[in-house]
């Protein structure tokens, strides 16, 4: 089920907001007395620690005399939304693909090396999310669908009474497009490459250019060019 734009400014905003580490440590760990907030792996002389930084700093300071060094790991400050447990999804989910919690994603989807999708987003079925691209918050797309690398669907938290995108499905958008807040995509369209989509677009329409315009309407030379190969949707 979808979630409206306040129903995710609420869950952000009362988030325990977390800055997530991991630690290489080294001594004399044999006796290490670890809090249960702190996940740790420890050997006689080695070991790791995961956990967040305002109970592992002071944990550090105050095992100085065990620790003899660590090296701290750390990529987020402060987030509101963790990252989605990739674990249950029955989706290809590729290295280097940044999926927020609270997205949903439909069996035997793909989502490709670089592609960032935002909390709130809902990916159909057999879709394919290509390289780089950016999905925004909210963004709704529909079952087979391709999004070519590096586009840009745009997403709306704020302001709450924004519309989000809407792509139904059996729609490819080409490689570079963005689509703009609010915008509808009907079954079956066809977004060109680069094209900047500012306006909704009809079912089995053809659009390209900046802004986006009508070039024609989609026919069976256009669909032998745009097929989706169920192939490479196989798990």
């Amino acid at each position: 089920m979808k979630q409206n734009a306040q129903e995710i400014i609420d869950f952000i905003s009362n988030a325990e907001k977390k800055t997530p580490v991991k630690v290489y440590l080294q001594g004399t760990l044999t006796n290490l007395e670890v809090p249960q907030n702190i996940q740790a792996f420890l050997d006689d002389k080695i070991g790791i620690l995961f956990g967040d930084l305002a109970d592992i700093q002071p944990f550090l300071q105050a095992q100085q005399a065990q620790i003899t060094s660590y090296h701290l790991e750390n990529n987020a400050r402060n987030s509101a939304v963790p990252l989605l447990d990739y674990t249950q999804i029955d989706a290809r989910i590729e290295p280097g693909a940044i999926i927020r919690d609270q997205v949903k994603i439909g069996p035997h989807a793909v989502i490709m090396m670089g592609a960032v999708i935002n909390i709130g987003a809902v990916i159909g079925a057999n879709t394919m999310i290509d390289m780089g691209t950016i999905i925004g918050g909210r963004a709704l797309i529909g079952q087979n669908v391709h999004v070519g690398a590096n586009a840009v669907i745009a997403g709306v938290i704020e302001p709450a009474s924004a519309k989000p995108v809407q792509i139904d499905d059996h729609v490819l958008i080409g490689a570079g497009a963005a689509v703009l807040e609010g915008v509808h995509i009907g079954s079956g369209a066809v977004i060109g490459a680069g094209a900047v989509v500012t306006n909704d677009v009809a079912s089995n329409t053809v659009v390209a250019g900046v802004p986006a315009k009508v070039i024609k309407q989609v026919d069976e030379k256009t669909k032998s060019k745009t097929g989706l190969e169920a192939s490479l949707r196989k798990l």
